[in-house]
Order: structure tokens, then sequence, then C-alpha cells
């Protein structure tokens, strides 16, 4: 109680003092620019996936835009240790996204490398995938996916950099005849995802979905 006296949780973006168990204001809140994407209908996040891989359905959360709410909340979660927000992420995000009847087999994060998993001690996606996890009753799977290249964070890469991710990902364990639903915090060029979605689709008869904290357009 006196911690809470003597430093009191601040809103991340405007630094009013705010109820413990939340990131932003009520003020705050009402500036990020929720995609309302439909899971199951063609959406944007979709339409760009579509150019990479097969892809059964997608969604986005936030728009990731300059200066806005949402690269605050992720910029807090990936490098200030604020690993609480993705559990408020998981809980926006269901309030907004039905499965419908597809829903996924299996959920899936993006890995950090060892190195960078040491570096930040925990990875972002995780507390976030957990929440979703218990929330739809979806099993999910960390270690599904391995990084087999240390390399610097997407944002501090050049253009010609991001699109080298050729050999970046492995399996680490067969898998067959899964719809997995594949997560991660920023789509930028989609490279990324791209590159673990076609590791999942050669390994059996696996579908792929797409899940994103925000969307960088």
């Amino acid at each position: 109680m006196m911690l809470d006296i003597l430093f009191p949780n601040r809103c991340i973006r405007c630094s009013r003092i705010i109820d413990a168990d939340f990131p932003v204001c009520n003020l705050c809140f009402d500036q990020i620019h929720f995609t309302h994407n439909n899971y199951s209908e063609d959406n944007f996040v979709k339409e760009k996936c579509r150019l990479l891989f097969p892809i059964e359905n997608a969604f986005a959360l936030m728009q990731f835009e300059k200066e806005n709410v949402s690269r605050k909340l992720i910029h807090e979660l990936k490098y200030r240790s604020r690993e609480k927000i993705g559990k408020t992420l998981a809980e926006w995000t269901t309030e907004r996204l039905d499965f419908n009847d597809q829903k996924p087999d299996l959920l899936v994060t993006v890995p950090l490398h060892p190195k960078k998993l040491r570096e930040r001690g925990y990875n972002q996606l995780h507390l976030f995938a957990e929440t979703l996890s218990e929330f739809y009753a979806i099993p999910f799977d960390h270690e599904v996916m391995k990084r087999n290249h240390y390399s610097k964070a997407q944002a501090l890469k050049d253009k010609v950099n991001r699109l080298k991710t050729e050999n970046v990902f492995s399996m680490t364990k067969g898998i067959s005849g899964k719809h997995i639903l594949l997560i991660d915090d920023v789509f930028t060029t989609g490279n990324t995802l791209a590159s673990i979605a076609w590791e999942i689709l050669k390994s059996g008869d696996n579908k792929v979905s797409v899940l994103v904290m925000a969307i960088d357009e």
C-alpha cells in the first residue's frame, strides 16, 4: 500500500494516476485505434498475409501508428519490462475476437532467440497467448518453433535486412493435421510470419491463421 502511495501507477501516455491493473487511463484508451477486424472474413491483415503464404484467417487488435497509444503499449511491453501489458492486450482481444466455427487447434508464438530471451527476461507474447489459451480453451505451445539466429530487433533493422528471413526459424517437433494460430506483436512486412508459416505448412497437413497485437500500415 505504501509503495502505491509513493509510486502510484501512471498512464503510460499522459502520466495520469490510474488503477494499478491498467496501463492507460480512460481518456487515452479512447485514443486507441482498434481495427474491428472480422477474423473469419477478408480483412487487411488477411490480404497482406495472402500475398506471402496460404492463410485461413487473420486478426489484428490495433493499428500501429506513429505517436499512437498502441505503439507506446507495445514498446512498454517489449522494452520496459511491462510484461503484464500482454495480459491486458489479450483481454481486449477476447472482447473483440470471435472464432465462430473456425477455432484453431493450437496457439504458437513467434520465438525469441535464447540470447534475446535472456536479455529481455521474458517473451512478450507468452502471457498474451496464455491468457487467450485460458479464455478460448485452446492449448498453446511455446516450444514448437525455434529461432536459429540472433538478430537485432525488427524496429532497428533497415528495410533490406528486414526482408532477410530465410532459415531464421525451424520446427522442434512434428505437427500434422492441425490448424495453428500464429501469434506475433506487430505485423510490419509480414516476412517473419511468412517464414514461420511455411515451416508449419511444409511439415504436414497443417493450416495457418494469424493473430497480431497490431498492424503497421
